[in-house]
């Protein structure tokens, strides 16, 4: 299940036995993973690839990737095998050149009752572009495309970097 909306982005998934530990706990890691697969998700929603980097047809959209320059997370609840998620990804802020995203990962995401806060975790991603010559990528002003899409959280719905 997916919900989107230009500053939230829900995504759902269950936890693999490929995610455990031999406890049966989703290893640390692979919360990151996670968030990077809700990330992508959420551009698929806004009809974004994460990797256009491949030959593009005139017309198909702004032609830039979004490499990690931060990535934190922290860890309250344990998720088990078999365990669906709930991953809500929030737009934090939007810079020139990067976009900050704070994640939410919801256990018991459908019990009103049990439902809490596993994990949480952040994301600063930066607007890139690939110079064909040069061979490297190049920060550049987030496109016009992608901004008229996205926009920043309410205020108070994401806590402080210092809470």
């Amino acid at each position: 299940m997916v919900t989107v909306m230009e500053n939230r982005f829900t995504y759902r998934r269950r936890v693999e036995f490929a995610d455990t530990d031999v406890a049966g706990i989703m290893h640390f890691s692979n919360f990151y993973r996670f968030m990077e697969v809700a990330e992508h998700a959420f551009y698929r929603a806004l009809g974004f690839s994460v990797h256009p980097f491949q030959k593009q047809e005139e017309g198909e959209g702004p032609h830039v990737g979004w490499p990690r320059v931060h990535a934190s997370a922290d860890f309250r609840q344990p998720l088990r095998f078999e365990e669906e998620v709930e991953i809500e990804l929030l737009v934090e802020e939007i810079r020139n050149k990067t976009i900050c995203y704070y994640f939410n990962f919801w256990k018991n995401p459908d019990s009103e009752e049990d439902r809490v806060i596993a994990a949480t975790g952040r994301f600063t991603v930066v607007c890139v572009t690939f110079d064909e010559e040069q061979r490297r990528m190049k920060a550049v002003a987030i496109p016009d495309e992608w901004r008229e899409k996205i926009c920043v959280a309410p205020e108070g719905s994401i806590p402080s970097k210092s809470a």
